[in-house]
Protein backbone atom coordinates (compact mmCIF):
# COMPACT_ATOMS: atom_id res chain seq x y z
CA UNK A 1 0.00 0.00 0.00
CA UNK A 2 1.08 3.59 -0.63
CA UNK A 3 -0.21 6.99 0.42
CA UNK A 4 -3.55 7.80 -1.19
CA UNK A 5 -3.79 10.74 -3.56
CA UNK A 6 -7.06 12.66 -3.42
CA UNK A 7 -6.69 16.46 -3.37
CA UNK A 8 -3.45 18.44 -3.22
CA UNK A 9 -3.49 22.17 -2.56
CA UNK A 10 -0.50 24.49 -2.43
CA UNK A 11 2.15 26.41 -4.32
CA UNK A 12 3.08 25.45 -7.87
CA UNK A 13 6.82 25.81 -8.46
CA UNK A 14 7.82 26.65 -12.06
CA UNK A 15 10.79 24.81 -13.56
CA UNK A 16 9.96 25.31 -17.22
CA UNK A 17 12.86 23.42 -18.78
CA UNK A 18 12.61 20.59 -21.32
CA UNK A 19 14.49 17.28 -21.15
CA UNK A 20 15.35 17.30 -17.44
CA UNK A 21 16.93 13.91 -16.87
CA UNK A 22 17.08 11.68 -13.82
CA UNK A 23 20.75 12.44 -13.14
CA UNK A 24 19.91 16.14 -12.93
CA UNK A 25 17.00 15.38 -10.59
CA UNK A 26 19.13 13.13 -8.34
CA UNK A 27 22.87 12.90 -9.20
CA UNK A 28 24.34 9.41 -9.21
CA UNK A 29 26.79 10.01 -6.34
CA UNK A 30 23.89 10.25 -3.88
CA UNK A 31 22.88 6.69 -4.72
CA UNK A 32 26.14 5.36 -3.29
CA UNK A 33 25.63 6.60 0.27
CA UNK A 34 24.69 4.05 2.93
CA UNK A 35 21.93 6.35 4.20
CA UNK A 36 21.16 8.73 1.30
CA UNK A 37 19.61 12.12 2.02
CA UNK A 38 17.10 12.32 -0.80
CA UNK A 39 16.07 15.91 -0.15
CA UNK A 40 19.71 17.04 -0.32
CA UNK A 41 20.13 15.01 -3.50
CA UNK A 42 17.25 16.78 -5.26
CA UNK A 43 18.69 18.91 -8.09
CA UNK A 44 21.91 19.06 -6.05
CA UNK A 45 24.08 20.44 -8.88
CA UNK A 46 21.65 23.22 -9.76
CA UNK A 47 21.06 24.12 -6.12
CA UNK A 48 24.80 24.48 -5.52
CA UNK A 49 25.15 27.07 -8.30
CA UNK A 50 26.29 30.36 -6.67
CA UNK A 51 24.09 32.44 -8.98
CA UNK A 52 20.35 32.88 -8.59
CA UNK A 53 18.74 30.73 -5.88
CA UNK A 54 17.16 27.57 -7.24
CA UNK A 55 13.35 27.76 -7.45
CA UNK A 56 12.69 25.02 -4.87
CA UNK A 57 15.01 26.79 -2.38
CA UNK A 58 13.00 30.02 -2.51
CA UNK A 59 10.93 30.50 0.67
CA UNK A 60 7.66 30.80 -1.25
CA UNK A 61 8.25 27.39 -2.82
CA UNK A 62 9.46 25.62 0.32
CA UNK A 63 7.80 22.18 0.33
CA UNK A 64 5.73 23.15 -2.74
CA UNK A 65 3.55 20.13 -3.52
CA UNK A 66 3.24 20.92 -7.24
CA UNK A 67 6.08 21.13 -9.76
CA UNK A 68 5.42 22.58 -13.22
CA UNK A 69 7.97 21.67 -15.85
CA UNK A 70 8.65 21.08 -19.54
CA UNK A 71 8.72 18.26 -22.05
CA UNK A 72 10.25 14.79 -21.63
CA UNK A 73 10.61 15.17 -17.87
CA UNK A 74 12.49 12.32 -16.20
CA UNK A 75 14.34 11.13 -19.30
CA UNK A 76 17.65 9.28 -19.02
CA UNK A 77 18.32 6.27 -16.84
CA UNK A 78 15.60 4.44 -14.95
CA UNK A 79 16.42 5.83 -11.51
CA UNK A 80 13.73 5.55 -8.84
CA UNK A 81 15.76 7.72 -6.49
CA UNK A 82 14.85 10.61 -8.81
CA UNK A 83 11.24 10.07 -7.73
CA UNK A 84 12.11 9.60 -4.05
CA UNK A 85 14.07 12.88 -4.06
CA UNK A 86 11.03 14.87 -5.22
CA UNK A 87 8.84 13.07 -2.69
CA UNK A 88 11.30 13.97 0.07
CA UNK A 89 10.88 17.64 -0.83
CA UNK A 90 7.10 17.29 -0.56
CA UNK A 91 6.15 17.16 -4.26
CA UNK A 92 2.96 15.16 -4.85
CA UNK A 93 2.08 16.23 -8.40
CA UNK A 94 4.14 17.12 -11.47
CA UNK A 95 2.53 18.97 -14.37
CA UNK A 96 4.71 18.54 -17.45
CA UNK A 97 4.39 18.90 -21.19
CA UNK A 98 5.33 15.22 -21.40
CA UNK A 99 7.15 12.55 -19.38
CA UNK A 100 9.61 9.78 -19.98
CA UNK A 101 7.30 6.76 -19.87
CA UNK A 102 9.50 4.82 -17.42
CA UNK A 103 9.68 7.81 -15.09
CA UNK A 104 5.95 8.42 -15.35
CA UNK A 105 5.24 4.82 -14.31
CA UNK A 106 7.63 5.19 -11.38
CA UNK A 107 5.78 8.31 -10.20
CA UNK A 108 2.47 6.46 -10.13
CA UNK A 109 3.97 3.45 -8.34
CA UNK A 110 5.18 5.86 -5.63
CA UNK A 111 1.83 7.59 -5.17
CA UNK A 112 2.66 10.74 -7.14
CA UNK A 113 0.44 12.19 -9.85
CA UNK A 114 1.84 13.00 -13.32
CA UNK A 115 -0.35 15.42 -15.28
CA UNK A 116 -0.11 16.36 -18.95
CA UNK A 117 -2.50 19.15 -19.89
CA UNK A 118 -4.10 19.57 -23.29
CA UNK A 119 -1.96 21.85 -25.51
CA UNK A 120 -4.73 24.47 -25.59
CA UNK A 121 -4.77 24.71 -21.77
CA UNK A 122 -1.04 24.74 -21.20
CA UNK A 123 -0.03 28.38 -22.03
CA UNK A 124 -2.63 30.05 -19.78
CA UNK A 125 -1.83 27.66 -16.93
CA UNK A 126 1.92 28.36 -17.17
CA UNK A 127 1.33 32.12 -17.31
CA UNK A 128 -0.70 31.94 -14.13
CA UNK A 129 1.90 29.81 -12.35
CA UNK A 130 4.54 32.41 -13.20
CA UNK A 131 2.29 35.35 -12.32
CA UNK A 132 1.28 34.24 -8.81
CA UNK A 133 4.88 33.20 -7.91
CA UNK A 134 3.74 30.87 -5.16
CA UNK A 135 1.67 33.52 -3.38
CA UNK A 136 -1.67 31.81 -4.13
CA UNK A 137 -2.40 28.09 -4.11
CA UNK A 138 -3.48 25.78 -6.88
CA UNK A 139 -5.67 22.78 -6.12
CA UNK A 140 -5.44 19.46 -7.92
CA UNK A 141 -8.40 17.12 -7.47
CA UNK A 142 -7.72 13.65 -8.85
CA UNK A 143 -11.25 12.40 -8.25
CA UNK A 144 -12.66 15.22 -10.41
CA UNK A 145 -9.58 15.23 -12.72
CA UNK A 146 -9.44 19.01 -12.30
CA UNK A 147 -6.98 21.79 -11.51
CA UNK A 148 -8.47 24.84 -9.78
CA UNK A 149 -6.38 27.96 -10.36
CA UNK A 150 -6.08 31.10 -8.21
CA UNK A 151 -8.03 33.19 -10.74
CA UNK A 152 -11.03 30.87 -10.39
CA UNK A 153 -10.53 29.04 -13.68
CA UNK A 154 -10.63 25.25 -13.81
CA UNK A 155 -8.72 22.93 -16.10
CA UNK A 156 -9.53 19.26 -16.60
CA UNK A 157 -6.93 16.61 -17.37
CA UNK A 158 -6.99 13.01 -18.52
CA UNK A 159 -5.57 9.96 -16.77
CA UNK A 160 -5.95 6.23 -17.33
CA UNK A 161 -8.80 4.84 -15.22
CA UNK A 162 -6.65 2.09 -13.70
CA UNK A 163 -3.88 4.52 -12.75
CA UNK A 164 -6.42 6.91 -11.27
CA UNK A 165 -7.94 4.14 -9.16
CA UNK A 166 -4.52 2.98 -7.94
CA UNK A 167 -3.64 6.51 -6.80
CA UNK A 168 -7.02 7.24 -5.21
CA UNK A 169 -6.99 3.97 -3.26
CA UNK A 170 -3.25 3.90 -2.54
CA UNK A 171 -2.73 0.57 -4.30
CA UNK A 172 0.66 -0.64 -5.46
CA UNK A 173 1.06 -3.43 -8.05
CA UNK A 174 0.79 -6.20 -5.44
CA UNK A 175 -2.36 -4.71 -3.90
CA UNK A 176 -3.91 -4.27 -7.36
CA UNK A 177 -3.21 -7.94 -8.11
CA UNK A 178 -4.67 -9.09 -4.79
CA UNK A 179 -7.97 -7.44 -5.68
CA UNK A 180 -8.36 -10.38 -8.10
CA UNK A 181 -7.41 -13.01 -5.51
CA UNK A 182 -10.67 -15.04 -5.77
CA UNK A 183 -10.22 -15.35 -9.55
CA UNK A 184 -6.55 -16.31 -9.16
CA UNK A 185 -7.34 -18.95 -6.55
CA UNK A 186 -10.19 -20.35 -8.69
CA UNK A 187 -7.80 -20.62 -11.64
CA UNK A 188 -5.22 -22.42 -9.47
CA UNK A 189 -7.83 -24.95 -8.30
CA UNK A 190 -9.00 -25.56 -11.86
CA UNK A 191 -5.47 -26.08 -13.16
CA UNK A 192 -4.63 -28.41 -10.27
CA UNK A 193 -7.53 -30.64 -11.36
CA UNK A 194 -7.41 -30.34 -15.15
CA UNK A 195 -3.70 -29.74 -15.84
CA UNK A 196 -1.82 -30.89 -12.71
CA UNK A 197 1.48 -31.21 -14.60
CA UNK A 198 1.64 -27.41 -14.83
CA UNK A 199 2.06 -27.23 -11.05
CA UNK A 200 4.73 -29.87 -10.67
CA UNK A 201 8.23 -28.76 -9.80
CA UNK A 202 10.73 -30.28 -12.20
CA UNK A 203 13.59 -32.05 -10.50
CA UNK A 204 17.09 -30.78 -11.40
CA UNK A 205 19.16 -32.88 -13.79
Amino acid sequence: MMEKFTVVRGAAAPLLIDNINTDQIAPVQFMRALEPDYQTALFARWRSDPGEPFVLDMPRFHRAPILVTGANFGCGSAREVAVWALAAHGVRCIVAKSFSEVYRESLIKNGMLPVVLAPADRPAFERQVLAVEGRSPFEIDLNARRISCPDGSRITFEIDAGERRALLEGLDDVAMTLRHRPLIEAWERRVATQQPWLQRVASPD
